[in-house]
Protein backbone atom coordinates (compact mmCIF):
# COMPACT_ATOMS: atom_id res chain seq x y z
CA UNK A 1 0.00 0.00 0.00
CA UNK A 2 1.11 3.57 -0.68
CA UNK A 3 1.26 6.83 1.23
CA UNK A 4 -1.29 8.65 -0.89
CA UNK A 5 -1.65 12.44 -1.14
CA UNK A 6 -4.83 14.27 -0.15
CA UNK A 7 -7.03 14.89 -3.23
CA UNK A 8 -6.84 18.47 -4.48
CA UNK A 9 -9.56 18.45 -7.13
CA UNK A 10 -12.49 17.01 -5.18
CA UNK A 11 -13.83 14.10 -3.14
CA UNK A 12 -15.34 12.10 -6.00
CA UNK A 13 -13.75 11.09 -9.28
CA UNK A 14 -15.13 9.17 -12.24
CA UNK A 15 -14.29 8.30 -15.80
CA UNK A 16 -16.77 9.94 -18.17
CA UNK A 17 -17.40 8.08 -21.43
CA UNK A 18 -19.84 9.02 -24.18
CA UNK A 19 -22.01 6.28 -25.67
CA UNK A 20 -24.35 6.47 -28.68
CA UNK A 21 -26.55 3.74 -27.15
CA UNK A 22 -26.64 3.92 -23.34
CA UNK A 23 -28.60 0.73 -22.82
CA UNK A 24 -26.30 -1.31 -25.05
CA UNK A 25 -23.24 -0.01 -23.21
CA UNK A 26 -24.88 -0.58 -19.81
CA UNK A 27 -25.59 -4.24 -20.60
CA UNK A 28 -21.99 -4.70 -21.77
CA UNK A 29 -20.51 -3.17 -18.60
CA UNK A 30 -22.84 -5.25 -16.46
CA UNK A 31 -21.30 -8.34 -18.06
CA UNK A 32 -17.91 -7.00 -16.86
CA UNK A 33 -18.98 -6.75 -13.21
CA UNK A 34 -20.48 -3.25 -13.08
CA UNK A 35 -23.90 -2.24 -11.76
CA UNK A 36 -26.12 0.77 -12.31
CA UNK A 37 -26.20 3.42 -9.58
CA UNK A 38 -28.13 6.38 -10.97
CA UNK A 39 -29.65 7.57 -14.21
CA UNK A 40 -31.31 10.76 -15.44
CA UNK A 41 -32.24 12.58 -18.64
CA UNK A 42 -31.15 16.06 -17.55
CA UNK A 43 -29.16 17.95 -18.72
CA UNK A 44 -28.67 14.98 -21.09
CA UNK A 45 -29.29 11.23 -20.74
CA UNK A 46 -26.69 9.57 -18.50
CA UNK A 47 -26.16 6.43 -16.42
CA UNK A 48 -23.68 6.15 -13.57
CA UNK A 49 -22.17 2.70 -12.99
CA UNK A 50 -19.62 1.16 -10.64
CA UNK A 51 -17.84 -2.09 -9.84
CA UNK A 52 -17.54 -0.84 -6.22
CA UNK A 53 -13.99 0.45 -6.85
CA UNK A 54 -14.23 2.45 -10.08
CA UNK A 55 -16.94 4.98 -10.96
CA UNK A 56 -17.94 5.45 -14.62
CA UNK A 57 -20.35 8.04 -16.01
CA UNK A 58 -21.87 6.92 -19.31
CA UNK A 59 -23.20 9.97 -21.17
CA UNK A 60 -25.35 9.74 -24.28
CA UNK A 61 -23.59 11.38 -27.20
CA UNK A 62 -22.59 10.25 -30.68
CA UNK A 63 -19.30 12.16 -30.44
CA UNK A 64 -16.51 10.03 -28.86
CA UNK A 65 -15.22 11.53 -25.61
CA UNK A 66 -13.48 10.30 -22.49
CA UNK A 67 -12.38 12.29 -19.46
CA UNK A 68 -11.14 11.98 -15.92
CA UNK A 69 -13.91 13.82 -14.07
CA UNK A 70 -14.06 15.34 -10.59
CA UNK A 71 -17.21 16.46 -8.76
CA UNK A 72 -16.36 19.66 -6.90
CA UNK A 73 -18.24 21.48 -4.13
CA UNK A 74 -16.79 24.94 -4.86
CA UNK A 75 -15.91 24.80 -8.53
CA UNK A 76 -15.41 28.55 -9.00
CA UNK A 77 -12.87 28.71 -6.17
CA UNK A 78 -10.97 25.66 -7.45
CA UNK A 79 -10.86 26.98 -11.02
CA UNK A 80 -9.46 30.26 -9.76
CA UNK A 81 -6.76 28.50 -7.73
CA UNK A 82 -5.73 26.31 -10.65
CA UNK A 83 -5.58 29.26 -13.04
CA UNK A 84 -3.32 31.05 -10.53
CA UNK A 85 -0.96 28.06 -10.80
CA UNK A 86 -0.85 28.34 -14.59
CA UNK A 87 -3.52 25.82 -15.56
CA UNK A 88 -5.39 26.82 -18.70
CA UNK A 89 -9.02 25.80 -19.17
CA UNK A 90 -10.46 24.96 -22.57
CA UNK A 91 -13.92 25.72 -21.19
CA UNK A 92 -14.95 27.48 -17.97
CA UNK A 93 -18.14 27.09 -15.90
CA UNK A 94 -21.09 29.19 -17.02
CA UNK A 95 -22.47 31.31 -14.18
CA UNK A 96 -26.11 30.87 -15.24
CA UNK A 97 -25.98 27.08 -15.69
CA UNK A 98 -27.38 24.73 -13.03
CA UNK A 99 -24.67 22.18 -13.83
CA UNK A 100 -21.29 23.87 -14.07
CA UNK A 101 -18.51 22.20 -16.06
CA UNK A 102 -15.05 23.15 -17.12
CA UNK A 103 -12.41 21.29 -19.04
CA UNK A 104 -8.63 21.23 -19.05
CA UNK A 105 -6.32 19.10 -21.16
CA UNK A 106 -3.05 17.49 -20.22
CA UNK A 107 -0.04 18.28 -22.46
CA UNK A 108 -0.69 14.93 -24.14
CA UNK A 109 -4.39 15.53 -24.70
CA UNK A 110 -6.15 13.77 -21.82
CA UNK A 111 -9.40 15.48 -20.85
CA UNK A 112 -9.72 16.40 -17.17
CA UNK A 113 -13.11 17.85 -16.32
CA UNK A 114 -14.51 19.53 -13.22
CA UNK A 115 -18.25 19.38 -12.53
CA UNK A 116 -20.06 20.96 -9.61
CA UNK A 117 -20.97 18.50 -6.87
CA UNK A 118 -24.13 16.41 -7.33
CA UNK A 119 -26.04 15.38 -4.19
CA UNK A 120 -26.18 11.62 -3.85
CA UNK A 121 -22.97 10.89 -5.71
CA UNK A 122 -20.42 8.95 -3.64
CA UNK A 123 -16.89 7.71 -4.15
CA UNK A 124 -16.73 3.88 -4.26
CA UNK A 125 -14.93 2.32 -1.31
CA UNK A 126 -13.84 -0.96 -2.92
CA UNK A 127 -10.15 -1.80 -2.98
CA UNK A 128 -7.94 -0.92 -5.96
CA UNK A 129 -4.33 -1.91 -6.55
CA UNK A 130 -3.29 1.16 -4.55
CA UNK A 131 -5.51 0.51 -1.54
CA UNK A 132 -5.49 -3.27 -1.27
CA UNK A 133 -2.89 -4.90 0.96
CA UNK A 134 -0.26 -6.53 -1.32
CA UNK A 135 -0.66 -9.87 0.44
CA UNK A 136 -4.26 -9.95 -0.83
CA UNK A 137 -3.36 -9.52 -4.51
CA UNK A 138 -3.25 -13.30 -4.93
CA UNK A 139 -6.73 -13.71 -3.40
CA UNK A 140 -9.35 -13.07 -6.12
CA UNK A 141 -12.14 -13.48 -3.55
CA UNK A 142 -11.14 -10.07 -2.16
CA UNK A 143 -11.32 -8.21 -5.48
CA UNK A 144 -14.10 -5.63 -5.74
CA UNK A 145 -14.77 -6.75 -9.31
CA UNK A 146 -14.90 -10.55 -9.54
CA UNK A 147 -15.21 -10.42 -13.34
CA UNK A 148 -12.33 -8.12 -14.37
CA UNK A 149 -10.17 -8.07 -11.23
CA UNK A 150 -8.45 -5.12 -9.54
CA UNK A 151 -8.66 -1.67 -11.09
CA UNK A 152 -5.02 -0.76 -11.63
CA UNK A 153 -4.79 2.42 -13.70
CA UNK A 154 -6.30 4.78 -16.22
CA UNK A 155 -3.44 4.37 -18.69
CA UNK A 156 -2.42 7.50 -20.63
CA UNK A 157 0.20 7.59 -23.43
CA UNK A 158 2.60 10.54 -23.11
CA UNK A 159 5.49 11.94 -25.12
CA UNK A 160 7.65 12.74 -22.08
CA UNK A 161 6.85 11.71 -18.50
CA UNK A 162 8.88 14.49 -16.90
CA UNK A 163 7.14 17.19 -18.94
CA UNK A 164 3.75 15.56 -18.33
CA UNK A 165 4.33 15.60 -14.57
CA UNK A 166 4.67 19.39 -14.57
CA UNK A 167 0.95 19.44 -15.40
CA UNK A 168 -0.18 16.56 -13.17
CA UNK A 169 1.69 17.85 -10.12
CA UNK A 170 -0.33 21.08 -10.30
CA UNK A 171 -3.46 18.92 -10.00
CA UNK A 172 -2.15 17.28 -6.83
CA UNK A 173 -0.71 14.08 -8.32
CA UNK A 174 2.57 12.51 -7.28
CA UNK A 175 4.61 9.65 -8.69
CA UNK A 176 4.12 6.45 -6.68
CA UNK A 177 6.26 4.15 -8.82
CA UNK A 178 8.37 4.54 -11.94
CA UNK A 179 9.84 1.93 -14.27
CA UNK A 180 12.03 1.89 -17.37
CA UNK A 181 11.01 -1.45 -18.91
CA UNK A 182 9.70 -2.12 -21.48
CA UNK A 183 9.68 1.70 -21.78
CA UNK A 184 9.47 4.66 -19.38
CA UNK A 185 6.24 4.52 -17.40
CA UNK A 186 4.95 5.69 -14.04
CA UNK A 187 1.94 5.25 -11.79
CA UNK A 188 0.69 8.54 -10.36
CA UNK A 189 -2.17 9.37 -7.99
CA UNK A 190 -3.78 12.29 -6.20
CA UNK A 191 -5.13 9.96 -3.51
CA UNK A 192 -8.34 9.41 -5.44
CA UNK A 193 -7.57 8.63 -9.09
CA UNK A 194 -4.93 6.27 -10.43
CA UNK A 195 -3.30 7.34 -13.70
CA UNK A 196 -0.57 5.52 -15.58
CA UNK A 197 1.76 7.67 -17.68
CA UNK A 198 3.24 5.56 -20.48
CA UNK A 199 5.99 7.01 -22.65
CA UNK A 200 5.16 4.87 -25.66
CA UNK A 201 3.36 4.74 -28.98
CA UNK A 202 2.06 1.22 -28.29
CA UNK A 203 -1.40 2.71 -27.70
CA UNK A 204 -2.89 6.09 -28.51
CA UNK A 205 -5.81 6.81 -26.17
CA UNK A 206 -6.63 6.56 -22.44
CA UNK A 207 -7.29 2.94 -21.51
CA UNK A 208 -8.92 1.47 -18.38
CA UNK A 209 -6.73 -1.33 -17.01
CA UNK A 210 -7.50 -4.19 -14.62
CA UNK A 211 -5.15 -6.77 -13.13
CA UNK A 212 -5.82 -10.18 -11.58
CA UNK A 213 -3.81 -13.13 -10.36
CA UNK A 214 -6.33 -15.46 -12.02
CA UNK A 215 -6.78 -13.39 -15.18
CA UNK A 216 -6.71 -16.33 -17.61
CA UNK A 217 -9.68 -17.90 -15.79
CA UNK A 218 -11.49 -14.55 -15.81
CA UNK A 219 -10.90 -14.09 -19.53
CA UNK A 220 -12.16 -17.61 -20.26
CA UNK A 221 -15.33 -16.81 -18.30
CA UNK A 222 -15.85 -13.52 -20.16
CA UNK A 223 -15.41 -15.29 -23.50
CA UNK A 224 -17.97 -17.89 -22.44
CA UNK A 225 -20.54 -15.09 -22.19
CA UNK A 226 -20.32 -14.62 -25.95
CA UNK A 227 -18.16 -11.49 -25.92
CA UNK A 228 -15.42 -12.93 -28.14
CA UNK A 229 -16.08 -10.42 -30.92
CA UNK A 230 -15.15 -7.57 -28.57
CA UNK A 231 -11.83 -9.15 -27.49
CA UNK A 232 -8.46 -9.13 -29.25
CA UNK A 233 -6.42 -12.30 -29.44
CA UNK A 234 -4.85 -13.43 -26.19
CA UNK A 235 -5.35 -15.69 -23.20
CA UNK A 236 -3.80 -14.13 -20.07
CA UNK A 237 -3.58 -10.54 -21.38
CA UNK A 238 -6.26 -9.06 -23.63
CA UNK A 239 -7.84 -5.77 -24.66
CA UNK A 240 -11.62 -5.45 -24.79
CA UNK A 241 -13.28 -2.87 -27.02
CA UNK A 242 -16.65 -1.82 -25.60
CA UNK A 243 -19.68 -0.95 -27.80
CA UNK A 244 -18.80 2.76 -27.52
CA UNK A 245 -15.19 1.90 -28.54
CA UNK A 246 -13.55 2.35 -25.14
CA UNK A 247 -10.49 0.13 -24.61
CA UNK A 248 -10.22 -1.97 -21.44
CA UNK A 249 -7.05 -3.95 -20.69
CA UNK A 250 -7.22 -7.16 -18.70
CA UNK A 251 -3.71 -8.15 -17.62
CA UNK A 252 -2.39 -11.03 -15.53
CA UNK A 253 -0.96 -9.78 -12.26
CA UNK A 254 2.66 -10.85 -11.83
CA UNK A 255 3.35 -11.95 -8.28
Amino acid sequence: MFDLPKPKLGDISAITITAPDLEKSLIFYQSLGFKELYRADMPFPWIQITDEALLIMLRKDDEPYIALTYYVKDIDKLVGELEAEGITFATRPKANHMIKRCLMKSPDGMNVSLVNFVEGFMQPTGKTMLTMAPQDFANPDKYANNVCGLFGEFAHPVADIDKAMLFWEKLGFKILSRMTMPYEWAIISDGLSIVGLHQTTNFSSPTITFFAADMKEKIDKIKSQGLTEFIDKGSANITITTPEKQKINLFKLGM
